[in-house]
């Protein structure tokens, strides 16, 4: 378990490793092959959060001192059942988290409430300065296409968690959105954002 920041599924997370336990934690991690972790944010009362994300390590560049610069990219979900402690550094027990499939019929007001919530995830971006635009461009890339098929990974389409990554909330709320299991759920929490954050934009 890597204890520090959020992160998303299908979403890149660069880190700069310099704690001898983290550093340790990666070394394990490209020698067994799983190349993947756990990254929660912390937790004052249990050590880390309830919830967090695998992440998948894609290249690490190991520094002269010691320290690495690790890219990495979010891949699935989980919740933590047990926690434990190894040389220094957390490790937990989790099972992972999947989307409830609906059926037809809801399947169709779904569709429209993402297509809403996907033009005004677009139109809030656009309507963001060109410096906090190209910075967030830079860090996290283009915002990803709207799917057609929403029901098909199991987190959900890759934009809501683009836009989740770029939106500048409190990590607590940003954690409640990743531990839904509904995507009707997210996505109506992802409005509620959107919609507070273009009011300040109108203004």
């Amino acid at each position: 378990m890597f204890v520090c920041t959020m992160a998303y599924p299908t979403v890149p997370c660069p880190l700069h490793v310099f704690e001898p336990r983290y550093r340790l934690m990666i070394r394990r991690c490209m020698e067994t092959g799983t190349r993947q972790f756990g990254m929660c944010i912390s937790d004052s009362e249990k050590g880390f959060a309830d919830y967090g994300c695998m992440l998948q390590i894609r290249n690490v560049h190991f520094l002269p001192d010691g320290r690495s610069v690790v890219d990495t990219i979010g891949g699935k979900r989980f919740r933590v059942l047990e926690r434990a402690m190894r040389d220094g550094y957390f490790t937990a027990d989790i099972e992972y988290l999947v989307d409830i499939q609906v059926g037809a019929e809801e399947l169709q007001q779904l569709q429209e409430l993402h297509t809403a919530v996907y033009s005004q995830a677009c139109h809030w971006f656009q309507n963001l300065r060109y410096r906090f635009r190209s910075q967030i461009l830079h860090h996290f890339g283009s915002m990803p296409e709207r799917e057609d098929n929403i029901q098909v990974a199991p987190n959900g389409p890759a934009w809501c968690w683009w836009l989740l990554a770029v939106l500048p909330v409190d990590p607590r709320y940003q954690l409640s959105v990743l531990s839904m299991s509904s995507l009707q759920d997210r996505l109506l929490k992802i409005q509620h954002i959107l919609t507070y954050f273009s009011r300040d934009q109108s203004k």
